[in-house]
């Protein structure tokens, strides 16, 4: 099973100016399409001034869920140059935005397509890129006494901890690589009192 994909550590800018017009690339590493919602508004609310705000985004390993959008450019000028760019660098759960300034003289379909093109792969290129494994949230809820346990599992398999309560009913929220997901679930699952389930 294919579960590893590169993918860019930090958000990073690019720039791109043609005729007055300023185009200006954000990316930034994304993991669900709730992600990509929320960094959008968030960039839709701080370049409010903006004339469009253009994006692309990939995510999972096999890279199956994508989406190009020109927000009103001409059809396929703005969102597929992006796309584009991030296939070209082989990323995943990636999001790239870039906010357009209209400088008054029109680029034409082809000048368009340069400019994203060549903005995101300016923001891209500012990058440091890592390679990561697909995971999964999983939740074991367990009594306190079985606490060990669980967290022998979770030194064992070096799982990252997302979320933890510890109270009588105890529940830890863990990311699991997705290759491992069904051997740590079983063992998981044959503690006593120990149910896990997997989120969303």
């Amino acid at each position: 099973m294919q579960d590893t994909y590169r993918t860019i550590v930090n958000p990073t800018e690019g720039l791109y100016k043609e005729k007055g017009s300023k185009f200006k690339a954000l990316a930034f590493p994304v993991y669900s399409e709730d992600e990509v919602k929320d960094v959008l508004a968030e960039v839709r609310k701080k370049y409010y001034d903006a004339r469009h705000h253009c994006y692309a985004y990939t995510l999972g390993a096999d890279k199956s869920r994508y989406r190009a959008n020109d927000d009103g450019e001409p059809n396929h000028s703005a969102g597929d140059p992006i796309l584009g760019q991030i296939r070209s660098a082989d990323l995943s759960n990636v999001l790239v935005i870039v906010v357009r300034y209209f400088g008054g003289t029109k680029l034409g379909v082809s000048g368009l397509i340069t400019a994203y093109k060549t903005a995101t792969a300016d923001a891209l290129e500012q990058a440091a890129i890592i390679e990561k494994h697909e995971t999964v949230l999983l939740q074991a809820h367990y009594d306190y006494p079985q606490m060990n346990d669980v967290m022998s599992l979770v030194k064992e398999y070096d799982l990252p901890v997302r979320n933890q309560q510890f109270e009588l009913d105890c529940k830890l929220t863990l990311e699991v690589r997705k290759a491992l997901q069904e051997e740590v679930t079983a063992k998981l699952e044959e503690m006593e009192k120990v149910k896990v389930k997997m989120l969303e």
